[in-house]
């Protein structure tokens, strides 16, 4: 492995670990800045829905509008595998994300697991996101917690 790889490899972690920061602060702009400007998304083993291709600024408006509501979130990222080939890399990590919402002054948490498949793109602004696949391989705790807190959203921009 060169000192090139060695950089692009750091740069590219950095680069992912934004995804979780960017969700779980809430810094909308840091998490949009890791995507290209239009991204394949397989969020399949989630939703049941097939990979598509969107616009990165409505699947950021989309993930806000969805994880915001939630009294608190964390994404975990690790065990980072990352392939380069030129211009281009592929990242796997593992993941856990916690999503904790209070319910009538109860704490209730949903959690994923599995990891992530990213594939990126060098560009003149550095490595972005082109394409992410998600992989669960286990979840636990109520999944309408989902829809309790888009409720809480929607009374909020109400």
């Amino acid at each position: 492995m060169t000192h090139d790889d060695l950089i692009d490899r750091a740069a590219i972690t950095d680069h992912v670990l934004k995804y979780a920061t960017g969700i779980d602060q809430h810094q909308w702009g840091l998490y949009r800045s890791i995507f290209a400007d239009e991204i394949i998304l397989d969020f399949s083993s989630w939703s049941g829905d097939p990979a598509s291709t969107i616009p990165a600024d409505d699947w950021v408006a989309g993930v806000r509008a969805t994880l915001e509501p939630f009294d608190a979130t964390q994404h975990v990222l690790t065990n980072f595998a990352i392939d380069l080939d030129g211009t281009r890399a592929t990242c796997t990590c593992y993941m856990a994300a916690h999503h904790h919402l209070v319910v009538d002054g109860d704490r209730q948490m949903h959690s994923i697991g599995g990891y992530y498949v990213h594939e990126l793109q060098r560009t003149g602004d550095g490595w972005l996101i082109h394409k992410t696949q998600l992989n669960v391989t286990w979840e636990m705790g109520d999944r309408g917690l989902f829809e309790l807190a888009a409720k809480r959203g929607a009374a909020t921009m109400a």
